[in-house]
């Protein structure tokens, strides 16, 4: 008999991907863990408690966040990326959101971090979390307007494994 796995808290939260009118990307310097000091689309957790959905948790977090307000239909669902293991302490189920409207100024901080435009290819020499450079930025490229289901093992202690369970271009 084999011995139980360790249970880990499963969170799920959404990143929302925002772009000035010149298309550059909204990021946010964050101050907090997860992913503290890395520069990362805006998003958070969504509230499960209150039975909120992807797309109204993507709302609520750009308004508490940045003051945008957006509607559902401004919203493109491109991608799911199940995150097992992340950090080696948790598991998460994000939803990756392409906003079609351009936000028309840079948000002031806020006490999760600080805010900066950047082109798609500054965000390579950024300080992203280290998963994003293979799971989230090459995905965004290619499915931004489409559709793209990932599983992705992030076990510190091993290499990153990422599987495509479905894709739409």
């Amino acid at each position: 008999m084999s011995a139980p796995e360790k249970t880990v808290p499963f969170k799920i939260s959404v990143l929302v991907f925002v772009y000035d009118a010149r298309g550059r990307h909204l990021l946010i310097k964050r101050t907090k863990a997860p992913n503290k000091d890395c520069w990362s689309p805006p998003g958070g957790k969504l509230e499960m408690a209150l039975g909120e959905s992807p797309f109204e948790c993507a709302r609520r977090e750009l308004l508490e966040e940045t003051g945008f307000a957006v509607e559902m239909a401004d919203l493109h669902l491109f991608a799911t990326i199940s995150e097992k293991n992340f950090e080696g302490s948790g598991h998460w189920l994000m939803f990756l959101f392409n906003c079609q409207k351009p936000i028309a100024a840079l948000p002031a901080s806020i006490d999760e971090g600080r805010f900066e435009f950047f082109t798609r290819e500054e965000i390579n020499n950024l300080a992203i979390p280290p998963t994003d450079h293979t799971l989230v930025w090459p995905y965004f490229d290619k499915y931004k307007n489409g559709f793209v289901a990932l599983r992705a093992d992030c076990d510190p202690a091993k290499e990153l494994r990422v599987f495509v369970d479905q894709a739409m271009d």
